[in-house]
């Protein structure tokens, strides 16, 4: 597919604003929510402990997606699925610096049986055999990137989505929550609308359709911080949705979303990366873009060039 410069200025919004929502957040997960007239800052701390601007897990997994995405094959191969993996478990054992438990849980039983992605579905569905409960929202905030390969092919993306999500994530509903925001990425890239979220619906099995659709709707009509704790995947993707079509900028949106409060640098995360594609990098504050960095040392201009290699494969 061949992108106008505006579509190009999106693409490379998708993981710049996922980095600077995800880093936005940072100082804040897990803390007393902001009072309103306070406004958040990429001051570092949080978790990690993080420097100003540094991003986490979020972003952190994110980019082992996008690089294989940016390789050009397809991520429903298996090839491309054990490069994910591959990239996970090196992440996992020299880059993390946070890690959610379910994700935790799945890399180390992957580790442990030396494979690659079939080990690491194996594990994800062995945790949901013994626990019932692998809807967390840890895939939802590492997927985004996965619509970028398939702007011409919703089918493929909404096929991608969901095994990149199972990876770690065996539940549907993370499935169907990646599917949704993968399919609000790409129309946002497109036509600078977000009304791709709701065209995903049409991607989902017919039997949960109609459910997806009552929460889209509730978050359209209450603030992000009602969908909070926001662990599960449902309330992370309701706050960020609600964050979305509450704003009208890039810099209003990912502030709402981190005023979630709960899991800030993930909502913001999922919120970002979405508003991203939609107003594009051109639209990222210059002061976000000077401060926000991460693992593997990338900052900015390098999360735009893996963006833009992941829609746009040299080759």
């Amino acid at each position: 597919m061949m992108l106008t410069n505006e579509q190009r200025d999106r693409v490379a919004g998708v993981l710049l604003g996922a980095a600077c929502g995800d880093a936005l957040g940072v100082p804040y997960e897990f803390a007393a929510r902001l009072p309103d007239t306070a406004v958040p800052e990429m001051i570092g701390g949080g978790l990690g402990p993080y420097a100003p601007g540094e991003y986490s897990d979020d972003t952190q997994m994110q980019v082992c997606v996008a690089e294989v995405a940016a390789l050009g094959g397809d991520l429903r191969s298996e090839a491309a699925l054990d490069g994910i993996s591959e990239r996970f478990l090196g992440w996992f054992h020299g880059g993390a610096s946070d890690v959610g438990q379910q994700t935790s849980g799945v890399l180390a039983a992957t580790a442990r049986s030396g494979g690659l992605s079939r080990a690491m579905r194996e594990a994800s569905a062995d945790l949901h055999r013994k626990t019932g409960r692998t809807a967390g929202n840890g895939s939802l905030m590492r997927t985004a990137i996965v619509a970028l390969p398939y702007l011409a092919d919703p089918d493929g993306l909404a096929e991608a989505a969901r095994l990149v999500s199972a990876l770690t994530h065996f539940d549907d509903l993370a499935g169907d929550a990646c599917v949704l925001w993968c399919a609000g990425v790409r129309r946002a890239v497109l036509d600078g609308t977000v009304d791709g979220v709701r065209e995903g619906l049409d991607l989902l099995p017919a039997e949960r359709r109609d459910l997806w659709a009552g929460w889209l709707r509730e978050a359209e009509s209450a603030p992000p911080e009602w969908f909070s704790p926001n662990g599960f995947v449902v309330p992370a993707l309701q706050a960020a949705w609600s964050a979305v079509t509450r704003t009208a900028t890039f810099p209003d949106g990912a502030v709402a979303a981190v005023r979630a409060g709960n899991d800030t640098d993930t909502v913001a995360a999922i919120a970002a990366a979405l508003l991203g594609a939609r107003y594009g990098a051109s639209a990222v504050p210059a002061e976000w873009r000077a401060q926000v960095h991460g693992w593997p040392g990338l900052r900015a201009d390098d999360l735009v060039g893996l963006a833009r290699r992941a829609a746009e494969p040299a080759g």
